[in-house]
Formats: C-alpha cells, sequence, structure tokens
C-alpha cells in the first residue's frame, strides 16, 4: 500500500487528500466530533497556509530577478525585448479582465446560502475599527497614492510583510533591470548566485507541495465541517458553488485559447488558425500532462521554429522569457478564484480592489515560476492584497491539478503566440515553412 502510495504522481495524492477531507469532513459532522477536528485536524491546514506565505515573497523576488536579468540575452533591452515585454504585459491584463468579467457575471460565490455566508463574513472579517480606519484611509487618498506606495521606503520592512507584495516586486524589478544593464563579466558571480538561489527555493516549494495532500485533506476537511454545521444537507450548496466556480475558470481558459490568441494571430500574422493549433499541439500537451512550462519549453521551440518559421533567435529569446514572465492562463485563475472566495465569504469587492487584483497579478505572474503549483503560491498573494481571508484557499486547492493542468496550456499557447507575433514584427517568420 504505501509502495503504491509513493509511486503515485503529485496530482493523485492531492486528489486522494481531497476525496479523504470531504469524507472526513462529512464524518465529523454526523459523529459530533467538531471539538477533535478544530483540535487535532485543522492545524495541519494551517501549517500548510503558513509554509505557502513563508515561500512567497522570497519565490517572487528570485524569480523576478532571475527573469530580469536574463534579458541581457540581448544588448541594452533592445526593441526585441520591449515589445516581448509589452505584448506579456497586455496578454495578461486582458486574461485578467476576461476572468474578472466571467466571475462577476456568473457569481458562482453566491451560491452559498445567505445565512452560511454571514457566518462567514463575521468570522473573518476585519474587526470594525480597522474597516472605518480603512475607509477613512481611502477616502481621504491623493489619486496616485497608490503609486507612491509602490515605492518603498525600506525593503527590509516591506519583505517582512506580504501585503506588501507590491512593493517587493517594485524593488526586484529594479534589480533585475540594473543586473541586467551592468556588463556580464561584472555581475557573473550575481547572477550565478540567483541561479543557485531560484533552483533552492524551487525544491522548497517542491517539497512544501509534497504536504499537499495532508494540507489539502486538513483544509477541506475542516472548512466542510465548518460550512455543514449540523445539516449535512448543506454541502451541496458548496459543491454546487465549486461547479460554477470550475465552469467559470475553464470558460475563461477556452475564451483566452480559442478567441483571443486566434483572433491576436490573425490581425498580426499570415499564420492559419489550423496551421498554428496544428504545430503547437505537441507542446501543449506535453503542457497538459506535466502542468509545467518549463517542462513544455524545447518542444515549444523545436514547434515554432519547425512548424511556424520562427527564427532561433526570436524563439530562443521570447519562449524562456515567457516561461518566466507569461502566466496569462495563471493570472485569469488568480483573478477568478480571489473574487470567488470573496463572493463565498460575502465581501463585496470594490471597483478599486478589482483593480488591484488586477495590478497584483499582473506583477505577481512575472514571478510566478513555470512549475506545478507555482500559481497557488501566488493566490495568497492576491487573496491578502485586497484582505481576503487565505482560508477561502481551500475552496480552490482542493480543484487546483486539473485547473491546473489547463492554465499551464493557456501559458504555453500564449508563448507561442507571442514568439510567432514578435517574428513577424522583425521580419524574421518564415511562413509557411518547408515542412507545412
Amino acid at each position: 500500500m504505501w509502495k503504491k502510495w509513493k509511486n503515485m504522481p503529485l496530482w493523485g495524492k492531492i486528489v486522494a487528500g481531497m476525496v479523504a477531507g470531504l469524507i472526513w469532513g462529512l464524518l465529523a459532522v454526523m459523529l459530533g466530533w467538531h471539538e477533535f477536528n478544530e483540535n487535532w485536524v485543522r492545524p495541519f491546514g494551517t501549517i500548510f497556509l503558513n509554509m505557502l506565505r513563508l515561500i512567497a515573497v522570497p519565490l517572487i523576488f528570485v524569480s523576478l530577478v532571475k527573469g530580469m536579468a536574463s534579458l541581457t540575452d540581448i544588448s541594452k533591452l533592445s526593441r526585441i525585448g520591449l515589445k516581448t515585454l509589452g505584448f506579456f504585459m497586455a496578454s495578461t491584463v486582458v486574461a485578467i479582465t476576461i476572468g474578472l468579467l466571467i466571475v462577476n457575471i456568473m457569481k458562482p460565490g453566491h451560491a452559498f446560502p445567505d445565512a452560511k455566508r454571514a457566518e462567514m463574513q463575521a468570522e473573518y472579517a476585519m474587526s470594525v475599527e480597522e474597516k472605518e480606519a480603512v475607509a477613512q484611509q481611502v477616502k481621504e487618498s491623493r489619486p496616485l497614492d497608490f503609486l507612491v506606495e509602490i515605492v518603498p521606503e525600506n525593503i527590509m520592512e516591506a519583505a517582512s510583510d506580504n501585503r506588501n507584495i507590491l512593493q517587493i516586486i517594485f524593488f526586484a524589478i529594479l534589480f533585475g533591470l540594473a543586473v541586467a544593464l551592468i556588463p556580464h563579466e561584472k555581475v557573473s558571480v550575481v547572477k550565478v548566485f540567483f541561479d543557485g538561489l531560484n533552483e533552492i527555493i524551487l525544491k522548497i516549494v517542491d517539497l512544501i507541495m509534497k504536504f499537499a495532500p495532508i494540507g489539502v485533506f486538513a483544509l477541506l476537511g475542516s472548512l466542510v465541517v465548518e460550512f455543514t454545521g449540523d445539516d449535512v444537507s448543506e454541502s451541496l450548496d458548496l459543491f454546487a458553488s465549486l461547479g460554477l466556480y470550475i465552469i467559470a475558470t475553464v470558460l475563461g481558459y477556452l475564451v483566452m485559447i480559442f478567441m483571443v490568441y486566434p483572433l491576436v494571430m490573425r490581425f498580426f500574422t499570415p499564420v492559419g488558425y489550423r496551421d498554428f493549433y496544428r504545430a503547437i499541439s505537441p507542446a501543449q500537451m506535453i503542457a497538459f500532462s506535466t502542468s509545467s512550462s518549463a517542462a513544455s519549453l524545447p518542444i515549444s521551440m523545436e514547434v515554432v521554429e519547425r512548424d511556424l518559421g520562427v527564427s532561433k533567435t526570436i524563439s530562443s529569446f521570447v519562449l524562456p522569457i515567457g516561461t518566466t514572465i507569461n502566466m496569462d492562463g495563471t493570472s485569469l485563475y488568480q483573478a477568478v478564484g480571489a473574487v470567488f472566495i470573496a463572493q463565498a465569504f460575502g465581501f463585496e469587492l470594490t471597483m478599486a480592489q478589482q483593480l488591484t487584483i488586477v495590478l497584483t497579478a499582473t506583477l505577481a505572474s512575472i514571478g510566478t515560476p513555470g512549475v506545478p503549483g507555482g500559481g497557488v503560491v501566488m493566490l495568497v498573494i492576491i487573496l491578502t492584497s485586497v484582505g481576503l481571508p487565505a482560508e477561502g484557499l481551500a475552496m480552490v486547492l482542493a480543484l487546483d491539478r486539473p485547473l491546473d493542468m489547463l492554465r499551464t496550456v493557456v501559458n504555453v499557447t500564449g508563448n507561442c503566440a507571442a514568439s510567432t507575433i514578435i517574428a513577424r514584427s522583425e521580419n524574421e517568420l518564415d511562413y509557411p515553412p518547408a515542412s507545412i
């Protein structure tokens, strides 16, 4: 039995933890084991959340610096680099906007009963005094105060609080840009250091995700106990709400894959719709099966060069950078997840808070690693940025694996589209190539 568990892939273990958590939660409700769950099960979920919070700031800082520093592959951030960054930022904003539109129209979190939503809101809401202070601060703020707050006075103080993630991102971009602009021989040691540090951080994420099955079990089991109370039938509302959340998220992915990217490709390149998807389908399959943009990078480079006619100069720059900073699917998932959790917990996000989600998710996507589970860590940051309870992560984390597979396909599709479009703008697209 242990051998089978040991050889099971991580996604299978997380699904097993999810199922076990649901069963445990229902049993705890029926047998009245609320106190036992609170004392002996729920703490493991809290530990898992704390580990995600622990690694969030180092992860985004190191990944961002490493991604920015790699821009020295072209001298002085040439127009190719600027086009690449511009395309990735624009597509990320579009993805987040689509996600916000869908989740605000469908309102999957509103499937929760009003009484239960009121209970959860009362439990996790800020105190009245804190709310009044925040409201007063917003009322007295100037139009450009949000820009002022992005620039930290003290980076060490900013790093001590996950709520200051935009300040961390600003410093990481500034640091990475400085490294990119300095001659390689003078900063080679720094680059090697951050390469090694990045590997360490990714290994820590890998170790944390090994604990994910237990964390999911504890979080989801406790959520069922808390949500259901003494009435098992109320758990059906939870499952209905989660079903709507899945539909909303997948719908956003499909819009990006089958509407946004084809329209942009048709407008900027001569590449046909069918030819594009026929060419990149191997990379999409690798992305789907591994949930890793990094794992699909070699095949992505091969297919865009061989089957779409993208020059090696463009593909070798755009695709590796895209693997680090282009996370359209991840950003869409974070936006939908954050608003869904807000709706479920009874919090009405203001337009300013949703714009904060757009800004934070756009910048945080730059630091999201192209490995399984990276988007989950970043979602904690999104929730914190708008004052939402991180405990709500339990609802979306249980469904993360299948959605992770799909959003990685979105990320890889966006990378391939970007390389093709940029190659066309630089007259380095040989289409159709001989292989088509």
